[in-house]
């Protein structure tokens, strides 16, 4: 079903759960692992999309299309990652470098990495990087979305964003050089 279609649904007060449990389906799978690739854990990363969704309900009859659903929705899920991440520190008053090692060992532990030495490499790679520089690694390298709709999920210029991008690749061609 198209955005539009999803929309005109859900504006419809006899409609309205049809049309969102069409929208979750739709968006579901990829909301979960733009979170999980961001918190590693998968429990978080669960809590944080049911979370996307509940803003999505509670705000989708604003939603002014000056964007595309996706980018409004990744917008929402990107938002609610760095927030947890932040929180996650301040709550702990962990520095940086405790939250990546209490990642990493989740990384390690992850049965979807179980043996794959490389990816369990590149993944411990990502999470040196800064949260930002990791949301901007990720979206670009496995999503695949475009510099100009990340700029408008992340309220970015287009400039920052390869500037951001190609210094997470060096860090992490750093990083997997140096533990190899």
């Amino acid at each position: 079903m198209e955005d539009q279609e999803i929309l005109v649904k859900f504006a419809d007060p006899a409609a309205r759960n049809v049309a969102f449990n069409q929208l979750v389906r739709k968006y579901q799978q990829k909301v979960y692992w733009h979170v999980r690739k961001m918190v590693i854990d998968h429990d978080d990363a669960d809590d944080l999309t049911q979370d996307v969704f509940v803003k999505v309900w509670n705000h989708l009859g604003n939603f002014r299309q000056d964007a595309s659903l996706y980018t409004w929705i990744y917008r929402i899920a990107t938002n609610e990652c760095l927030n947890f991440l932040s929180s996650k520190r301040r709550k702990f008053f962990l520095p940086l470098n405790d939250i990546t090692t209490e990642l990493a060992a989740k990384v390690e532990a992850d049965p979807a990495l179980a043996g794959d030495e490389i990816e369990q490499k590149l993944q411990k790679a990502i999470l040196r990087l800064p949260d930002k520089q990791r949301l901007v690694f990720n979206m670009r390298y496995y999503d695949e979305i475009p510099y100009e709709q990340m700029a408008e999920i992340t309220g970015t210029s287009v400039g920052a964003l390869k500037a951001s991008y190609h210094h997470a690749v060096k860090k992490i061609e750093q990083y997997v050089t140096q533990h190899s």
